[in-house]
């Protein structure tokens, strides 16, 4: 290997490497749905970790990969509180056409995310389709995202899985939701 090769290999991984969103509001902004205490763990800790071990090529490279990027819509799909309003628009007449009415879709969001055992994410897809992501993988057709591992709910509702999903109508930002369809 010569002196090219070698820089190649060096550019290749140095352009493979992810970062890190940044917070489109403030980590006490959000509450009580999700407190400060929370975000500092699941966002400034954990989701930190997945990015971290993926850009040092520690660990299983694929679920950090995945990881840093369910996180990403994850925390991008939020809002201010105060802020909140119902979809509209685009992402309201999708929702409609597909379960009828908001509350509908709410309620089969919430049954879904209800049965799943253990860590993983719920999601609606570009067809209108909820499904299930066990553990971490990337999905390429992600329109609305529920993260059903335990750091997400545990340090606010205990194990109230059903409050966890109830309190996060109130800072879901649906601009952002309708932008990935």
């Amino acid at each position: 290997m010569d002196i090219r090769d070698t820089i190649n290999l060096i550019e290749a991984k140095n352009s493979r490497k992810i970062t890190q969103v940044k917070l489109p509001y403030g980590r006490n902004q959000l509450a009580p749905s999700m407190s400060k205490s929370t975000l500092d763990f699941h966002y400034g800790i954990l989701y930190k970790a997945y990015v971290d071990r993926y850009n040092a090529d520690e660990g299983d490279v694929s679920f950090n990969e995945a990881g840093a990027f369910l996180h990403e819509l994850w925390f991008t799909q939020f809002r201010d509180k105060a802020a909140y309003k119902r979809p509209q628009g685009r992402i309201l007449e999708f929702i409609e056409r597909k379960f009828d009415n908001f509350v509908d879709f709410k309620k089969e969001i919430k049954d879904r995310s209800l049965k799943t055992q253990g860590s993983s994410w719920v999601y609606m897809n570009r067809n209108g389709t909820i499904k299930t992501i066990p553990n971490h993988e990337k999905r390429n057709d992600i329109v609305f995202l529920i993260d059903m591992w335990e750091h997400s709910y545990q340090r606010d509702y205990g194990s109230n899985k059903g409050k966890y999903i109830d309190s996060l109508w109130k800072i879901i930002n649906w601009d952002a939701i309708s932008q990935r369809l």
